[in-house]
């Protein structure tokens, strides 16, 4: 299948998904735009002189992947919409990669993997920033651990975030923090595992989080015992602390509309210019049951940008066919050095 045969960017509206349609006009792509309001839709299509279709999660979504070869999902929170985009996919025999980095997201993808196999399908969640550079780091030190038995993960770089990005956050009110252990999925108190870890500049306060390689690192590495940290930045600590004393209420529905109001009152996004300059930072470690450990570190370009090119650069692949059918992680289909392939990224042991 040639790179230029078509696919389906669905949330192309949104504020990643905006930043995905102008990176693929530059990269030469033309990808369908596809969403649920018309009107916006419309004018992105205009400035873009792209196509559009105008898909809605329901019955009628096949429609959409009419002649499509692969859908890029940039439509959050996903669980809510990756369900019926991969449904729609295994009944179109169309290829699905999104940008999550929700745990039961994934593991919900995860599930469709025979399906997806007798299909000769390849379904692909974490995309982007959540996980492919965190992926790549895991396989990586784990292939240098014979018999890992415990990855833990740190993730910097984050203080600025979409208005989207936060509807997903706040998804998790009310809900625990879920870590692997013996390879299954548990939930810990928020705000109970804390952790100092350096990503580049001293030790910094960092909190676990249901970030989306407690799965996917599972089926990179067959790692059983899984943890992921995020540099404490006051705006995430106060997440994490209301959630812990208040999360009850926040999941009530009092509490869901005022997170909503609280939502709405950001901006899209980061603009260019608060971007400009950021970057990413990914730490690991790897252990194995006698003690000995591995460490690695590995600095991105900013996480929205290098979203946006590891997205577009894995649909490159897949149109080109180079792929394997089934639910796969970026890491175990092309390398824990998939990432080292674009400018910008350093990884150093430490």
């Amino acid at each position: 299948m040639p790179t230029s045969h078509p696919f389906l960017l669905y949330g192309a509206t949104g504020y990643t998904g905006r930043l995905l349609a102008r990176a693929a006009k530059q990269r030469g792509m033309r990808p369908i735009l596809g969403g649920r309001d018309e009107a916006r839709l419309a004018a992105l299509a205009s400035e873009l002189g792209l196509e559009y279709r105008v898909a809605r999660l329901d019955a009628g979504l096949g429609d959409a992947l009419h002649e499509v070869g692969a859908v890029l999902n940039a439509a959050g929170p996903f669980s809510t919409t990756f369900r019926p985009m991969v449904e729609a996919c295994l009944r179109k025999a169309t290829h699905y990669l999104d940008l999550s980095g929700e745990v039961l997201a994934i593991e919900g993808v995860f599930q469709h993997d025979a399906a997806a196999r007798k299909r000769g399908v390849m379904l692909m969640p974490g995309a982007g920033f959540d996980v492919v550079p965190s992926d790549c780091l895991a396989l990586h030190l784990a292939r240098r651990v014979r018999g890992a038995r415990r990855l833990m993960l740190g993730i910097s770089g984050l203080e600025v975030i979409s208005r989207g990005s936060f509807r997903t956050l706040a998804e998790g009110a009310g809900q625990s923090i879920r870590v692997r252990r013996g390879g299954r999925i548990v939930d810990v108190a928020p705000g109970s595992l804390q952790r100092e870890l350096d990503f580049g500049a001293g030790p910094r306060p960092s909190l676990a989080m249901s970030w989306g390689d407690v799965s996917s690192a599972w089926y990179s590495t067959g790692i059983p015992d899984i943890e992921v940290y995020c540099e404490a930045i006051p705006a995430l600590r106060m997440m994490v602390m209301a959630n812990r004393w208040a999360g009850g209420l926040l999941a009530a529905p009092p509490g869901r509309l005022w997170l909503e109001l609280q939502a709405r009152a950001l901006p899209d996004g980061p603009t260019d210019a608060e971007r400009a300059g950021r970057h990413g930072v990914i730490i690991a470690e790897v252990e194995d049951g006698s003690g000995r450990r591995h460490r690695g570190r590995l600095s991105t370009p900013e996480a929205y940008g290098f979203s946006c090119t590891t997205a577009l650069a894995l649909v490159e692949r897949v149109l080109a066919g180079d792929l394997e059918a089934g639910a796969q992680t970026p890491a175990r289909v092309y390398g824990p050095d998939f990432v080292m392939s674009f400018p910008g990224v350093l990884r150093e042991e430490l």
